[in-house]
């Protein structure tokens, strides 16, 4: 009897640790579960490789100017931030509005019959048949066309119709404006060339200061990567740099001042930073640039005992991994140029998992 229970508590034993999960009833694990590689890996690349330097510039509008009027009261101006196109009013002398016409010649003279040809006259009349007043095709010469084109300008808009255009009645920009600011309020009496309106076009650049020693990043035509405030990103183009020069001074402060080379950077598209002016924002430079490479995560490599650094290459089948010696070329973007017996596109390696 004594021998029946000792075989029954073992088996109750034998059962508890088995409800309970116990290891001591599972198999030690395999060579190959041993060598299995880390979850974290990623591929060899190939492709360009480029190093960037980041560099604060500041955002705005495109071609600050000041446009002046002819003497009287200003009894109208656009409100800033507005933006004009051909036909736009800029502001009113005496209610007599100056409106914006298309051309890049300004204005220098009155438009009227008698007139010597010009290239004024020809955008006067592009201008004309943008608004729909004039249909013959532009040319230079003022002639019965232009001045009925006038005429009709001038009944459709409430002004006195006489045919002709005075000095200050019209402004010639080579494209849409955009008001920056008012530099008087209605009321304000004003005198041939007193600033009006200080307008902008509508483009946006970015002015950057380089240090003399990063003068070879700025190349005129070389493309660059625009971080914006909030972090969306947009490109640009480098469109002029100007000679080494003091930086301005600012303050009470003395002491010496490095060299600076004042670069301008076009946006591409404007509108990815239609509501953004005079912001700071970071430029990214190509300093250099290596094509066709091999590249890994910078968290692959490993610093090898005897010196240099490696890489663990996962196995066919991914069963293991086999450490493989490799040279380092240009670090960029978090990533890292190799070369290694055995190194091609495609092969797995680790990474230290962050």
């Amino acid at each position: 009897m004594r021998k029946l229970w000792i075989g029954v508590a073992a088996c109750v034993a034998v059962a508890g640790l088995a409800a309970t999960g116990f290891v001591l009833l599972q198999p030690p694990p395999s060579p190959e579960a041993a060598k299995a590689p880390p979850r974290s890996t990623a591929e060899v690349v190939r492709g360009d490789l480029s190093e960037q330097t980041l560099v604060q510039g500041t955002l705005g509008y495109t071609g600050e100017r000041a446009i002046s009027g002819a003497a009287g009261t200003l009894t109208g101006v656009a409100p800033p931030g507005s933006e004009l196109t051909v036909g736009g009013e800029l502001f009113a002398i005496d209610n007599v509005p100056v409106v914006l016409f298309t051309g890049a010649l300004p204005q220098w003279r009155a438009f009227e019959l008698g007139m010597e040809r010009g290239p004024d006259v020809q955008q006067l009349e592009a201008s004309l048949a943008a608004l729909g007043y004039f249909w013959a095709e532009p040319d230079e010469v003022f002639d019965a066309n232009t001045r009925v084109g006038i005429r009709l300008w001038q009944e459709g808009t409430g002004r006195d119709i006489t045919g002709t255009i005075g000095m200050g009645e019209i402004h010639f920009a080579p494209g849409p404006l955009r008001i920056a600011a008012a530099k008087l309020e209605p009321g304000a009496q004003t005198t041939p060339g007193s600033e009006i309106v200080r307008v902008t076009d509508l483009g946006k650049r970015v002015e950057v200061n380089l240090k003399l020693a990063q003068q070879k990043l700025a190349v005129v035509g070389a493309a660059v990567e625009i971080e914006l405030p909030g972090g969306a990103k947009t490109t640009g183009k480098i469109t002029a740099v100007d000679p080494p020069r003091e930086p301005e001074q600012s303050g009470q402060g003395g002491g010496e001042t490095a060299p600076i080379v004042p670069v301008t950077v076009l946006l591409d598209n404007a509108d990815d930073a239609k509501s953004i002016d005079r912001a700071t924002v970071r430029v990214s430079f190509t300093s250099e640039t290596r094509e066709d490479v091999l590249s890994v995560p910078v968290g692959a490599l490993l610093a090898l005992p005897e010196g240099g650094y490696g890489v663990d290459v996962v196995t066919p089948g991914a069963r293991g991994t086999k450490r493989v010696a490799v040279e380092t070329g240009l670090f960029a973007g978090g990533l890292v140029e190799i070369t290694g017996a055995g190194i091609e596109a495609g092969t797995k390696v680790v990474v230290a998992e962050s």
